[in-house]
């Protein structure tokens, strides 16, 4: 989120800048295209094993959260003390791009519509999103692929998944843009990315439409499996992006 986040923010201070004739924007132009070259972007973060991209980072999937032992000094008859589960690491991390995991994450380059229109990554990314093994469901994009160690994991003992699974409307909206913004651009993957905009929009305002319609609220976040709304309600923070969505105005 982060990355997109600071590319939205770097074009938007370049034009604040260059309108009121500040120098400056060449330094945030100049940030934004470095981000946005597609040679750099595949060299850091492309994974050609796994067509995917990816972070780059000290990482290691071997943790779990364990409740440690029993003290071994308990006198006879005391009884023993709860201890929260703690993170465990079996393996030691190392430096390496993390393409075990498929999600939101994955998506940054198209969310942010970086990504060259005839790009072979444009093509193996909208073919991911519409993988039902992966992130797509009936009722928009879950955040996480089934097939990551860490889908519907808690976080900690007593903190259930977050971002680990359940449908969030502001990246489903990001998403959405992004798919309407190569449906318009000639190159290889524009009727795919048509195809995948209608579908995807669809799903998403009908599950909306339903959910409200049973509940009498928009919600936080929905779940991969039902669709039900989960998290706080009433929420009109970015699930009201929905709206936009029906219009297609992006």
């Amino acid at each position: 989120m982060r990355y997109v986040l600071e590319l939205m923010c770097l074009q938007v201070m370049s034009d604040i800048a260059r309108s009121l004739d500040d120098e400056g924007w060449v330094d945030y132009q100049w940030t934004y295209d470095r981000l946005s070259d597609n040679s750099l972007l595949n060299e850091l973060h492309w994974s050609e094993q796994h067509k995917r991209y990816a972070d780059y980072g000290l990482h290691t999937d071997s943790t779990k959260l364990k409740r440690p032992p029993p003290p071994s000094n308990l006198a006879p008859g005391q009884p023993t003390p709860h201890r929260e589960k703690e993170r465990v690491v079996s393996s030691s991390p190392s430096e390496q791009l993390v393409t075990s995991y498929f999600g939101y994450v994955s998506l940054f380059p198209l969310l942010t519509q970086i990504l060259d229109a005839d790009s072979s990554q444009l093509g193996h990314l909208l073919s991911q999103i519409r993988d039902e093994r992966l992130i797509w469901t009936k009722y928009g994009l879950r955040s996480l692929a089934k097939s990551s160690p860490l889908y519907q994991k808690h976080n900690t003992e007593h903190d259930p998944p977050y971002w680990r699974g359940a449908i969030w409307i502001n990246i489903n909206y990001l998403t959405v843009r992004s798919l309407f913004h190569y449906s318009k651009i000639e190159g290889p993957h524009k009727q795919t990315a048509a195809k995948l905009h209608t579908e995807l929009r669809d799903n998403i305002i009908n599950n909306i439409e339903r959910e409200y319609r049973r509940t009498g609220y928009i919600w936080e976040q929905y779940d991969d499996k039902t669709g039900q709304g989960k998290g706080c309600h009433p929420f009109t923070g970015w699930s009201a992006l929905v709206t936009l969505m029906m219009a297609d105005k992006y």
